[in-house]
């Protein structure tokens, strides 16, 4: 008798440090023997409104009960996406998948907290979620971070790097038979911080960075951070950018151009060092996240890689989705009690199932 393999249908849901949207993408996962397949039939991004942009910018700032208040808050309006995403197009799941919105993440303190309540998803959705995929491993005393490691791995296993340029870059490789990965540095969290001086949310293709010229003091200061000198694992928050990146960019008197141009040749330089350190010539680097759509960030980070590496660049929406499509995949695993956070990639004491169920 032939067992069909189970399909599982799943919404992951991502909300990224740049802070442009929500990502909402239904997929689809089987497993076939020890391989892995999907396909992400439906997708959608709802763009935050300036006002809620901004709240969720701040939410830094808040105090305590506040903090808590827009977090429960916030997962009524993600339950209510959802419900209107699964109306829309007639859809059955099996369950929510949520990353949630990362406001503090300090692991060398143990903490780190995303809002957007899965009991309140769970319950304005009326699907079960699946949730807080990040506190088991920071209790383990790993980073907590990158997650999207394991969905690298498993389901992009063919390519030797997987790059993702979010609001913050990651990485992540095999190393023997470990996989390794980390955050590099920031990219449109940078990027379009400086596109507000001009009111604008982000440079279209990179095509005002193209048009400025280098500060080599600017570069020097940013590339001096301390971080960029830390072994791996290691991650990055907004915290870390609040405080350490943005008070260079403000006390630095230059062009918008200019600042984007050196911010660009800051980021492929610490990216192209990263890929330098692993001594892995000829390599395939697939590169997904808002910034593959940066041209000029793209062609600078080819011409500093020149022969190293080939990039590869996948269709729209793998550039658009692919982690809240590893968000979908890592409750996949949580489903079915299998490994999906790496101690190779946070520090971690040992690799363990993360996640939490909530049902309506």
């Amino acid at each position: 008798m032939v067992v069909t393999p189970t399909i599982y249908k799943v919404i992951g849901l991502m909300s990224g440090t740049s802070l442009d949207g929500l990502d909402i993408a239904y997929c689809h996962f089987q497993k076939i023997g020890d391989n892995w397949s999907f396909t992400i039939p439906v997708v959608e991004s709802i763009d935050y409104t300036a006002e809620f942009r901004e709240k969720l910018k701040n939410t830094v700032q808040l105090d305590a009960a506040s903090l808590l208040t827009f977090g429960n808050e916030y997962g009524i309006w993600l339950g209510k996406q959802v419900k209107k995403f699964i109306n829309r197009h007639k859809l059955t799941i099996d369950f929510i998948a949520s990353h949630g919105h990362t406001v503090f993440h300090q692991p060398d303190i143990g903490l780190t907290y995303q809002i957007g309540s899965g009991q309140h998803i769970a319950s304005s959705s009326n699907q079960k979620v699946i949730a807080d995929f990040r506190t088991k491993d920071v209790v383990l005393g790993g980073q907590g971070a990158p997650l999207v490691p394991i969905g690298d791995q498993l389901l992009f296993g063919q390519y030797d790097f997987c790059l993702n340029l979010g609001g913050i870059s990651n990485i992540s490789f095999q190393l023997e038979d470990k996989r390794i990965a980390y955050d590099i540095s920031p990219v449109n969290m940078l990027l379009n911080f400086i596109c507000k001086q001009i009111d604008l949310d982000y440079d279209h293709g990179g095509q005002l960075a193209h048009t400025g010229k280098l500060n080599p003091v600017l570069l020097n200061r940013l590339n001096e951070l301390t971080y960029y000198k830390k072994p791996f694992p290691k991650s990055l928050g907004y915290e870390w950018f609040m405080n350490k990146v943005i008070p260079i960019i403000n006390n630095t008197n230059d062009t918008v151009e200019n600042l984007l141009h050196t911010s660009v040749y800051h980021i492929t330089e610490q990216i192209a060092n990263s890929l330098k350190e692993t001594k892995k010539e000829n390599s395939t680097l697939f590169i997904t996240g808002g910034g593959a759509k940066n041209h000029f960030l793209i062609e600078t980070l080819q011409e500093r890689l020149s022969k190293f590496s080939k990039i590869i660049i996948p269709d729209e929406n793998s550039i658009d989705y692919k982690e809240a499509l590893i968000f979908a995949f890592l409750g996949v695993l949580r489903e079915r009690n299998e490994i999906n956070c790496l101690s190779s990639v946070t520090g971690a004491k040992k690799d363990c199932v993360s996640g939490v169920v909530f049902y309506p």
